[in-house]
């Protein structure tokens, strides 16, 4: 129960975004409740406002839950940012490959966005892009312009989002950009199936264990990592939403030999629609958790290299949920590889699994302490305390981290209304972590969260002092 939890925030995040046939507005009516609080060219401020010290504040901009403002006004982004900046963040992470694939800026090897489906209000439509000027240096420019650090962020083994609600479906991978082997291949309750076909719904991605795939997305990296970011980050580093099901094709069968030193005994190595762990582990299945670990990992260092070979100043960094008693269903081992893994969860992790940890890949990394608005403060996973100072000891020092809540999707927090736990969120997370991480600018905006995070900003700047 807990793995589809974690995923929901995954599938609740359409109902914040999105577009229309019909170019939308900022001043266009928005969700429900929704409070406007800034139109382009309103009241001039300080172009460089005086962000304190202390730690980083990390505020997430999701491509589609923002595109109506951002995708067509340069005047709104640096307005915003302005916003931001004077809030007391230090840091904008900006979603600039979402989930369909395409991405927001001039790229050789990817198609470009054109359109972001969201929802606005009860309808679910599509946001069109008409500017030609550079998404993400836009964002550069108005935050570096106020101080902020910028930090551009990926979804990293997607290539389409099959439509939903009788949208068209977006992607590569629809348009024949990426071939459709490379995307994942799926033990379903059907049998083995890719991640794309006929009628799919949702998010497709592709086989982290296929070079191809890999060597694209580390084209991409090298792109983004000529622009003047402070950072990049991966988002979605991981094998798809289907979990334990996920890969089996030729080439993850072909490199698990080759892991095993011989043939697996069964393939796959779980029965069709596994969902769950089933209640015997062989060591061959205990394996296959590691080498999905490995593959990941091994990923993770090669774009972390291939990052620092075009700009070594550009930090690097990787997005995760903060579940990790359960985050092995995505295959992705996040800790320190000096923590011993398979001595607190042995029912998933053997000897090895532990080597394939990469934090210590990383510049950084930002947490998703996604619990509920009423678990803030705990020691156990799923509060939003507990999740922070866990990581500490799963992280060893390897790298910094911020953690912090999803603030629309998360129980508790989806009708807004919580400004008064934002200053508790801000107290839990910051002091249990090397700094502050927000999902996502536009739930500030839509619930006006903005008073409420400047207050707990000038509250634990003051309390640096006392």
């Amino acid at each position: 129960m807990k793995r589809l939890t974690a995923y929901l925030f995954l599938i609740l995040m359409l109902v914040y975004c999105t577009p229309a046939v019909q170019p939308v507005t900022p001043a266009e009516e928005t969700n429900p409740g929704e409070k406007q609080t800034d139109t382009p060219g309103g009241e001039e401020k300080p172009d460089t406002p005086d962000i304190p010290e202390g730690k980083p504040r990390y505020v997430w901009i999701d491509a589609s839950a923002n595109f109506r403002y951002f995708a067509n006004d340069k005047a709104y982004i640096a307005q915003e940012m302005r916003k931001v900046a004077n809030t007391g963040f230090t840091d904008i992470v900006v979603d600039v490959r979402p989930t369909e694939g395409t991405v927001l800026w001039h790229s050789s090897i990817a198609p470009e966005a054109r359109r972001l489906a969201v929802w606005i209000g009860s309808s679910y439509r599509f946001v069109e892009r008409t500017a030609t000027w550079d998404y993400l240096q836009a964002f550069i420019d108005a935050g570096h312009a106020v101080g902020l650090r910028v930090h551009a962020a990926i979804n990293t083994f997607v290539c389409g989002y099959g439509g939903m609600y009788g949208l068209e479906s977006e992607g590569p991978v629809f348009i024949g950009d990426i071939p459709e082997e490379w995307t994942s291949l799926d033990n379903t309750s059907d049998g083995l199936r890719h991640s794309y076909y006929s009628g799919v719904k949702g998010t497709v991605f592709m086989n982290p264990a296929n070079d191809d795939v890999q060597n694209y997305v580390i084209g991409l990296l090298k792109e983004l990592a000529a622009y003047d970011v402070d950072g990049i980050v991966l988002d979605r580093c991981r094998y798809s939403d289907a979990g334990l099901q996920s890969d089996f094709s030729d080439e993850s069968k072909q490199k698990f030999t080759v892991y095993l030193g011989h043939s697996p005994s069964s393939w796959p190595v779980f029965a069709p629609g596994t969902e769950d762990l089933p209640s015997v582990m062989s060591e061959e299945r205990l394996s296959w958790m590691a080498f999905r670990a490995k593959v990941i990992h091994d990923f993770v260092e090669k774009a972390a290299g291939a990052v620092h070979s075009v700009n070594p100043k550009v930090n690097f960094g990787v997005y995760v949920g903060a579940w990790y008693s359960t985050y092995y269903t995505s295959g992705v081992n996040w800790a320190s590889p000096r923590y011993q893994t398979h001595k607190a969860y042995p029912r998933w992790a053997n000897s090895d699994y532990h080597n394939y940890g990469f934090a210590d890949h990383c510049d950084f990394m930002l947490l998703g302490c996604y619990a509920a608005a009423n678990s803030v403060y705990g020691t156990s996973e799923w509060t939003m305390q507990g999740f922070a100072s866990r990581a500490k000891s799963l992280l060893m020092n390897d790298t910094v981290f911020a953690g912090g809540p999803d603030i629309g999707n998360s129980t508790g927090w989806q009708d807004g209304g919580r400004s008064d736990i934002i200053p508790k969120t801000v107290d839990a997370c910051i002091n249990a972590a090397d700094g502050y991480f927000v999902f996502d600018l536009c739930h500030i905006r839509m619930y006006d969260y903005w008073d409420s995070y400047k207050n707990a900003f000038t509250d634990y700047i003051n309390s640096l002092t006392n």
